[in-house]
């Protein structure tokens, strides 16, 4: 039973503040002049990353990116934008531990006394729980398509509940995905 609340509440957590727990770093190439691309193109995801997302998750990504893009003021095409971009998903499987404390107390002088170690008076009777769980790292590589360099990554990092609903997705990637993107040396034009 405590492992059961112990896994809804970190599910509960991650699904509530998914975007505030999303852990996102950038880097990018200093001497590119990024107000200079105007379009995007894909050039889609790897095979890994198709194996790991269902269709439609991979649509709501990429409908945040273009939304995100085009408030930058960059149109997508086809083939042959100025910049081209890749998107790759790699996920890790980890465990939570949580401990639980139950603890015997005595009747001590008139005051009930509760004692975390034993020495003969109380006894602290303490339970570990684990709770498997996923962190999902999305990778967006942008590369200047004349030169071919790797001008911008930005990674995004959190945890993926898997039973989250489409409606949900729908609301959490946008703000996962803007996260990412707010480190994009162009801002949103207002």
């Amino acid at each position: 039973m405590k492992k059961l609340l112990f896994c809804a509440i970190i599910s509960l957590t991650f699904l509530v503040s998914s975007c505030s727990t999303i852990k996102v770093s950038a880097d990018l190439n200093k001497d590119t002049d990024f107000t200079q691309y105007k379009t995007y193109s894909y050039l889609g995801w790897n095979e890994e990353s198709c194996q790991l997302m269902k269709e439609k998750t991979k649509k709501l990504i990429e409908a945040a990116f273009y939304n995100e893009f085009t408030s930058r003021g960059m149109t997508y095409v086809k083939t042959g934008g100025d910049i081209e971009i890749s998107l790759f998903m790699v996920t890790d499987q980890k465990k939570a531990t949580a401990s639980y404390a139950a603890f015997c107390t005595k009747e001590h002088a008139g005051y009930n006394v509760s004692q975390t170690w034993s020495w003969g008076q109380g006894v602290d009777d303490t339970t570990y729980e684990a709770c498997d769980y996923t962190v999902g790292t999305l990778v967006c590589d942008i590369m200047d398509s004349k030169t071919k360099a790797l001008v911008w990554q930005g990674v995004g990092s959190g945890t993926i509940n898997k039973d989250a609903s489409d409606s949900q997705k729908a609301k959490n990637l946008p703000a996962a995905i803007a996260k990412i993107m707010a480190l994009y040396p162009v801002a949103p034009s207002k």
